[in-house]
């Protein structure tokens, strides 16, 4: 067993932690909300400085495709297709067992968030999902719990802290969503790796400030980066605070209301998520699939390759269509093949 005084030397030896801020880091609750690039990085961070609990959420599995950019995942998980809550639990807990590291291999949704993201100290935000972070916003200002959106595509990146009642919310600067397609994303412009890191890391700091009490610390800008063109901008957003403000104004919670969309494009990777609103039987499921098409299965999951299509399905009811980017023709092959 490795002492806190082994792990944690160089912490204690950092002034602004100390042995009282380890303490502190020890008797917090941290939530992740998406296991891709930044969030395999931020679950790094929050278990390795000693967070004492942490939460991991993720809807989707290892891709090779992902191993360029997430850090935390190896060919092993992308060929086992493992869930990325999943396989992050694993290899963070050969990082520190001390940390209690909880995996949730589920999607956020109106139905579910202040059940999963309100019994914490901190949100973090590691989606690449703008609806799931409005969704995150709702429940921060709602529950008055901090959160610290990031964001990273290209070489580009975006960091800002939100403190509520502190300054402003994610609506108070931009109050809707973009539209579908009017954002960049990783797979219609691609990532680097070293822009992951940076955001990531940044945000690690921004949390371990909050999680230990260094309130006067705490950024209070918009940060724009480029790393490839040199840029790094900031926004003062001290003042930025909206009377008028769907959130934080009105007390307004609008993505927390209920949205039912059961088949949601996945923009950029031409598949559809469909959620079919009850648990799915894998194992019955599999011998009927394996009879239309090849199929493999781990314990997580049941992905099935059927007319030049392919379906994931998840034990939650959710079933990622791949191969079409039209909700109804996801809703048609579901119908078909799994049923319901």
């Amino acid at each position: 067993m490795i002492s806190d005084q082994e792990r944690y030397s160089r912490q204690f030896l950092f002034p602004p932690i100390g042995v009282a801020g380890q303490e502190k880091l020890r008797a917090s609750r941290v939530v992740i909300v998406g296991l891709g690039a930044l969030g395999s990085a931020l679950s790094q961070h929050m278990v390795r400085a000693g967070v004492g609990f942490v939460r991991l959420i993720d809807r989707d599995y290892v891709e090779p495709s992902n191993l360029q950019r997430q850090m935390l995942y190896d060919e092993q998980d992308a060929l086992q297709s493992l869930p990325k809550a999943e396989a992050a639990a694993i290899h963070l807990r050969a990082f520190n067992s001390s940390v209690h590291v909880e995996p949730l291999v589920t999607d956020v949704t109106w139905r579910n968030a202040e059940k999963l993201l309100t019994d914490v100290d901190l949100i973090l935000d590691g989606t690449d999902n703008f609806e799931i972070r409005y969704l995150i916003n709702d429940v921060a200002i709602k529950h008055k719990i901090p959160w610290i959106y990031g964001g990273a595509v290209s070489a580009r990146g975006v960091l800002l802290p939100v403190i509520p009642e502190d300054g402003p919310c994610l609506r108070c600067l931009f109050p809707e969503p973009p539209g579908p397609g009017d954002a960049p994303t990783c797979d219609t412009v691609g990532v680097i790796g070293p822009v992951v890191d940076v955001v990531a890391s940044l945000q690690a700091a921004e949390a371990l400030k909050w999680l230990v009490g260094d309130r006067d610390h705490l950024r209070r800008t918009l940060l724009h980066l480029d790393l490839w063109g040199n840029e790094w901008s900031e926004i003062s957003v001290s003042h930025a605070r909206r009377p008028d403000c769907p959130t934080c104004g009105l007390r307004r919670f609008d993505f927390l209301s209920p949205r039912e969309r059961e088949a949601i494009s996945l923009c950029g990777r031409n598949a559809v998520q469909v959620t079919l609103g009850s648990p799915l039987d894998l194992d019955a499921l599999e011998p009927r699939l394996s009879a239309l098409g090849r199929v493999r299965r781990n314990p997580f999951l049941l992905r099935a390759e059927i007319e030049g299509k392919r379906l994931t399905l998840f034990p939650d009811g959710r079933v990622l269509v791949q191969g079409t980017d039209d909700p109804a023709v996801a809703r048609s092959l579901c119908a078909r093949f799994v049923g319901v």
